[in-house]
């Protein structure tokens, strides 16, 4: 579990966290870092770091810098640096990220496209396009 500490009145980290046994309906976003142990039906939005636990289960897209899977995530998810899934993680949708690492044992089915962040932001604005095509 993520938490937070003070030291002179600098916060070392922000952390939210859904608890096993939450399920929340709607639009998540978040300077900080979320850590995801209930449910979540619909988008996630992270300036910094996103968790998918175990437990967790995402039904919407993601975007943050970086993202662990380790639950089941259904949508489209962006990581502007790094994406990890866990060995027990399942993802059903698409990937955009600098850095991709999979342990064995991870699922992943849908496309994946990596590269610097200059072409994740360029990727995005494709994917925003209605249609999800680049003209």
């Amino acid at each position: 579990m993520l938490k937070s500490t003070s030291y002179d009145g600098v916060r070392s980290e922000e952390a939210t966290v859904i608890s096993k046994g939450v399920k929340i309906e709607g639009k998540l976003s978040c300077s900080g870092s979320i850590r995801i142990d209930g449910d979540v039906q619909g988008d996630i939005s992270s300036d910094s770091n996103v968790v998918v636990g175990e437990n967790g289960r995402v039904n919407g897209q993601i975007n943050a810098e970086s993202i662990t899977i380790g639950g089941q995530v259904t949508g489209t998810v962006r990581a502007k640096e790094k994406l990890v899934m866990d060995s027990k993680g399942n993802l059903k949708g698409d990937i955009i990220t600098k850095i991709l690492l999979m342990e064995a044992g991870a699922i992943f089915n849908g496309n994946s496209k990596m590269g610097d962040s200059a072409n994740v932001l360029e990727l995005k604005r494709e994917v925003s396009k209605p249609g999800g095509k680049s003209e």
